[in-house]
């Protein structure tokens, strides 16, 4: 293993990771840290996905000059870094893995994040160079593995346990987005099926830390760039958000975390 980046003005580092695009990680890691945020907490976003930025859109930024402009960049009191910052939509980055992790490590390295209780950090799907990079050389508090209820998603978020496993960073639990959709008496209708996220965190023997409810205006705020939790906040989503923010507070600062037991990928 490479020896760990030092950080020492930040208290946790999360990372929020998954299997598989789709699922909606990146609204669950900007949301979380607008919640950690109205909670009481420091916190910082760091966008790790190097080919697919959305950090930008959801907190309704976009490209800006690095030569005057400084990083990280602020906005609803988060201290945001992303590749999207950097280059415009249009652009595609044409990157080799080696320069994905280097870049990633700059973002951790050579920003000057001040003094955060949490850096949450949005990893791209997948398992490939932008997680690695990450897990080896960042000192993470955890990991939480965001999934849907389907057999599909679980598939590929198993995955992602097992990598975390294997490079002995700690899951701080598991995540069930797109739950259920709940009507206005509150009867709640599974769209994507039932039970996966408790059924990964049985079978892998971490915390399931909660369901996430369906709510047309999670997409609507993250298009326009205020997540849900600050612009609707007493909706029944937001609410679930600040109740995972406390959750995953709580298990991060848990003392005597252990990462899981290597497993073999």
């Amino acid at each position: 293993m490479p020896p760990k980046l030092a950080l020492p003005g930040v208290k946790q580092l999360v990372a929020v990771a998954s299997g598989k695009g789709g699922v909606g990680k990146s609204t669950v890691a900007a949301n979380l840290a607008m919640a950690l945020h109205m909670t009481g907490r420091s916190v910082g976003l760091m966008d790790a996905d190097i080919y697919g930025p959305s950090v930008p859109l959801m907190f309704g930024l976009g490209a800006v000059n690095p030569q005057t402009t400084p990083f990280p960049v602020e906005k609803y009191g988060i201290r945001l870094m992303s590749m999207g910052f950097l280059v415009s939509p249009e652009q595609a980055v044409i990157w080799r893995g080696p320069k994905v992790a280097q870049a990633v490590q700059s973002f951790l390295a050579q920003i000057d994040w001040g003094q955060l209780d949490y850096l949450i950090i949005d990893l791209p799907p997948g398992t490939g160079d932008a997680q690695l990079t990450l897990s080896q050389s960042a000192p993470l508090t955890g990991a939480v593995i965001v999934t849907t209820p389907g057999e599909v998603s679980l598939i590929d978020a198993r995955k992602g346990v097992k990598m975390f496993g294997e490079v002995r960073v700690p899951i701080l639990g598991i995540v069930e987005n797109m739950s259920y959709l709940e009507d206005a008496s509150g009867n709640k209708t599974p769209i994507f099926g039932v039970g996966g996220g408790q059924k990964l965190a049985d079978e892998s023997k971490v915390p399931f830390l909660g369901e996430l409810p369906i709510d047309p205006r999670v997409a609507w705020c993250g298009d326009n760039g205020e997540p849900i939790v600050r612009k609707y906040p007493d909706s029944p989503v937001a609410k679930a958000y600040l109740a995972l923010a406390n959750t995953i507070a709580d298990a991060a600062n848990r003392p005597g975390a252990t990462p899981l037991p290597p497993v073999s990928l």
